[in-house]
């Protein structure tokens, strides 16, 4: 018996930690209940949307999990950890897999104790948190590097690591110390060293990461730990020596929060930001839409004490209205945080960009910037550049609705990317991206007072700049996502724009498809630039190193292949998003291979580059 589309809802939320090793039986029935019942048990007389559980019983676990992995609901399960599909699978088929599941990792993968030195104090180049520092540049500087305009033409692949299990690859790579600390989807965090890729640990939390860690000491000589956010909305602390969990904290009690921004390490505290997949859920009518709202944390970054947490909304939803079918809605609702937090320790205050609103009525804090004070969380300014963004999927499914869709061609005009501190000619200025693919510059000694805009060519809701620009002192760096087949010469490029001015230096066409198989030559993955040097990747797997100077290619990489993976995974590269390059001591580190928001390639693949 197959399933048919619907099955199951695609927010699953789990309640305990993994450790390496092992698996944990997990109460099915609560996530069932709290998150697939709306699509899968018949209410009001109305007919379930999927099969309902005495169906479902009749299944094996093992073909449910086989459909979760590689059948027709893979788009639902993409973003789920292991443990979550073998829980779920469990549950829905009222059946055991049997007392073990396979490790993922084979024993051989792992290094040698006698090569597992650690140092707990960081030391040497490194790249450390989303943008490399809490300016959140992602700019690595000539010493650190070790690749130039003049080497990278040499950069040959020295090994493949592959995820298990995952069809995307993982999280922005960071590097301490000689190791790289990086997550995934299917809820894995690793320990991987620098130079061999070899496993010195391996751990899987609650839900799947998609953020940068961030490693620090609490204190001056303390152990260094790991720091970062999963899709369940929690928040962690690992001994970045070992894994061992220190502390988790929930960061947020609505059922479909997540942490997709990367926390920021800062003074003793951690910033954590919180965003949802709640905008997702409301193409079926049923889902009560919606009220979920973005919110900072403060959290002490030795215990997980929560010191403030401040929403980018101030009231609490109340009931607006109901659908057609009755369903109550909503607001207001939205305004989550997708990027990690900037400081700026001169003024005391912490930047963010904000996403849409998902109901009505509209807040004057979605679609901007926000200043938040590090000490309180009060918020000090906010800057809008877009009102009345009313977004969410039932827009595209199912058209307006005047509570929680009043506008269909809302430009849902998130910033996706973090903002980012530069210093130009002795004044502070902020630079910020957006979806419909404009460069923002804000003054933050006059409450964000916007400087200049500069476009980068067309946006949409899954196009414009995504994940991250690129700074290095000169120009920011921007690529564009926007993609559309009827009109190819539009699809997204890269630009360079000046810092004072905000004119445009070059700009660089998109690559051209040339008969290939699968071809979205658009860039929403984050920028990384060295001097001379700036990185980037597609949404078909094409990863390019350009010129600072006036954009011209400098090498060249197509992702889109099969490895030899070190660990003996299976593996292949495809779609870049989120996560960009990382540059450390002559090394590239770059995750290739993403299933959903537009990706057209799923993958499973670090690779780490060196010049020859």
């Amino acid at each position: 018996m197959m399933f048919r589309a619907g099955l199951i809802c695609s927010s699953l939320i789990m309640s305990v930690v993994i450790s390496a090793n092992s698996y944990a039986q997990q109460d099915g029935s609560v996530i069932f209940e709290t998150h697939c019942a709306i699509c899968h048990e018949a209410s009001g007389g109305d007919q379930a949307l999927g099969p309902e559980l005495g169906v479902l019983r009749q299944m094996t676990p093992e073909h449910i999990l086989d459909v979760m992995d590689n059948g027709v609901m893979q788009s639902q399960a993409r973003e789920r950890t292991r443990t979550q599909k073998y829980t779920l699978a469990e549950y829905l088929s009222g059946k055991s897999f049997g007392s073990v599941l396979p490790e993922p990792i084979s024993q051989a993968a792992y290094c040698d104790s006698e090569t597992s030195t650690f140092s707990q104090a960081i030391t040497g180049p490194s790249w450390n948190g989303w943008g490399n520092t809490v300016d959140n540049t992602r700019f690595q500087k000539s010493s650190d590097a070790g690749v130039n305009s003049h080497n990278v033409s040499r950069l040959k692949l020295k090994w493949a690591f592959g995820y298990p299990r995952a069809t995307s690859g993982g999280t922005q790579p960071v590097v301490v110390n000689d190791r790289i600390y990086v997550g995934n989807a299917v809820g894995d965090i690793f320990s991987l060293d620098a130079d061999s890729g070899c496993v010195h640990w391996r751990i899987e939390v609650e839900g799947g990461v998609r953020s940068a860690i961030s490693i620090g000491s609490v204190e001056e000589g303390g152990k260094l730990r790991v720091f970062f956010g999963d899709q369940s909305a929690n928040a962690y602390a690992l001994d970045a020596q070992t894994g061992e969990i220190i502390w988790k904290i929930k960061v947020d009690d609505h059922p479909r929060a997540v942490v997709t921004g990367a926390p920021t390490l800062f003074d003793g505290r951690l910033f954590v930001p919180v965003s949802s997949r709640e905008e997702s859920q409301v193409r079926n009518p049923k889902y009560p839409c919606c009220q979920f709202r973005g919110s900072m944390l403060a959290v002490d970054a030795d215990n997980g004490e929560v010191l403030w947490k401040t929403y980018t909304i101030s009231t609490e939803a109340r009931p607006i209205g109901k659908n057609n079918i009755g369903t109550q809605l909503w607001g207001p609702s939205g305004d989550p945080i997708w990027n990690a937090p900037t400081v700026d320790a001169k003024r005391n205050l912490l930047y963010i960009g904000t996403g849409n609103n998902y109901s009505i009525p509209a807040t004057n804090t979605s679609d901007a910037i926000i200043a938040f004070d590090i000490d309180t969380g009060e918020i000090q300014w906010a800057k809008q550049v877009a009102e009345d963004d009313v977004w969410n999927s039932s827009c595209r499914a199912m058209g307006e609705n005047p509570y929680i869709c009043p506008d269909v061609d809302a430009p849902d005009t998130d910033f996706g990317n973090s903002p980012v501190l530069a210093n130009v000619n002795g004044r502070d200025i902020l630079y910020a991206g957006n979806k419909l693919g404009l460069v923002y510059a804000f003054d933050p000694e006059n409450e964000g007072n916007i400087l200049w805009t500069e476009s980068t060519g067309k946006g949409a809701t899954s196009g414009g700049i995504m994940w991250g620009l690129a700074i290095d002192g000169e120009k920011v760096y921007a690529g564009n996502n926007y993609f559309n087949t009827s009109e190819p010469e539009s699809t997204g490029g890269i630009s360079a724009i000046d810092l004072e001015t905000g004119k445009t230096v070059w700009r660089v066409p998109p690559l051209t498809c040339d008969g290939r198989e699968k071809c979205k030559p658009s860039h929403a993955a984050a920028l990384t630039v060295v001097p001379g040097v700036v990185f980037s990747g597609t949404m078909d797997g094409r990863l390019r190193a350009l010129s600072t100077q006036d954009g011209k290619t400098l090498w060249q990489y197509d992702t889109y292949q099969d490895f030899d993976t070190v660990n003996g995974v299976k593996a292949n590269g495809g779609s870049m998003s989120n996560a960009g390059v990382t540059v450390v001591n002559g090394m590239v580190y770059v995750n290739s291979g993403y299933s959903h928001h537009g990706a057209i390639i799923p993958g499973n693949v670090l690779l780490a580059f060196e010049v020859e």
